[in-house]
């Protein structure tokens, strides 16, 4: 499930990185393993604390997803350019 903070960020992505047109089809085919493996993802910390995250369809791309055990759901609730300064992983490199 795609949070609507995420739709957007993957809709500005595409439009300022002029990403091809099948981007979500390809998003999406990227993150099918979460269903079966929901903890596949590195666990994030500091801020992120509790949110996981994959790389999408291209190593720069960086999906943080949160999973509810309880309802065993995974929700995706962001999509940001691991090469920004202030991508979620950003804080890990220091």
């Amino acid at each position: 499930m795609f949070t609507p903070t995420a739709a957007e960020d993957l809709a500005q992505l595409v439009a300022t990185h002029s990403l091809p047109g099948d981007t979500s089809d390809r998003v999406r085919r990227s993150l099918e393993p979460l269903a079966r493996f929901p903890l596949l993802g590195a666990s994030l910390g500091g801020g992120w604390e509790g949110f996981r995250f994959v790389l999408g369809p291209w190593r720069w791309m960086i999906v943080v997803y949160v999973y509810d055990e309880t309802g065993d759901r995974v929700a995706i609730v962001t999509i940001q350019d691991g090469r920004a300064a202030r991508s979620p992983t950003a804080s890990e490199r220091d």
